[in-house]
C-alpha cells in the first residue's frame, strides 16, 4: 500500500466518512492538534524514568487520543459508527492525578518546566494538549464531543502533575516561579 494518495495535493482532505473539506477546516485543525499530541506523548514514552509507576498509562492515553481524533474527524452521520467515548477514561485520569498528587509536595506557586527530559516533554505535551482542547471547543456543537473535549482538559492536568511526579522521583525539586 502506498503512503501517498495525491488526493490532497490541491488542499483538500477527507473526514472520517469520506466528506472532502479544505485542509484549513477547523475540524481538520482540531484532529491535527490531537495527532501532534499523540506524537509528543511518544517522546515521553521514549524516556524511561526509573521508579515510574505511571509509564504504562502512556500507551492507553495515546489510544484514547486516537479515539478523540476519530470523533473530531467524523461528521454527525459517520460518528454514529464510532465507538462512544466513555466517561470512565476521564475518571481514570482523575483517579491517577489524585494518586500522584498524594506523593507530591504542596504546590505554592507557578512551576517553571525543568528537568528531567521526560518531565520537560510532559510540559510540552501539556501545552499542545491545551491547544488541542481549544481547537476542539471550536467544533463542540454536538453532545457526542463533550467527553472527548473533557478528556483533553483532564489530560492537560494529568500531564502537568505527571511532569511534577517524574521530576520528584528523579530527585529534581519543583522550580517555583515567584514574582
Amino acid at each position: 500500500m502506498k503512503v501517498y494518495t495525491k488526493t490532497g495535493d490541491k488542499g483538500q482532505t477527507s473526514l472520517v466518512g469520506g466528506k472532502r473539506v479544505s485542509k484549513d477546516n477547523i475540524r481538520v485543525n482540531a484532529y491535527g492538534n490531537v495527532d501532534e499530541l499523540i506524537s509528543y506523548i511518544a517522546l515521553i514514552r521514549a524516556e524511561e524514568v526509573e521508579g515510574d509507576l505511571y509509564y504504562k498509562n502512556l500507551r492507553d492515553i495515546q489510544a484514547n487520543l486516537m479515539l478523540v481524533a476519530a470523533h473530531l474527524a467524523a461528521d454527525t452521520e459517520t460518528s454514529q459508527k464510532l465507538k462512544p467515548f466513555e466517561i470512565s477514561k476521564i475518571e481514570f485520569l482523575e483517579e491517577t492525578i489524585d494518586k500522584m498528587i498524594e506523593e507530591l509536595p504542596e504546590q505554592n506557586a507557578f512551576i517553571l518546566p525543568n528537568k528531567p527530559r521526560a518531565a520537560a516533554q510532559c510540559h510540552v505535551a501539556r501545552t499542545v494538549c491545551r491547544r488541542a482542547e481549544r481547537s476542539a471547543v471550536a467544533i463542540m456543537t454536538e453532545q457526542r464531543l463533550e467527553y472527548p473535549v473533557k478528556y483533553l482538559n483532564r489530560l492537560s492536568d494529568y500531564l502537568f502533575v505527571y511532569a511534577r511526579y517524574l521530576a520528584k522521583i528523579s530527585g529534581v525539586p519543583d522550580d517555583f516561579w515567584h514574582q
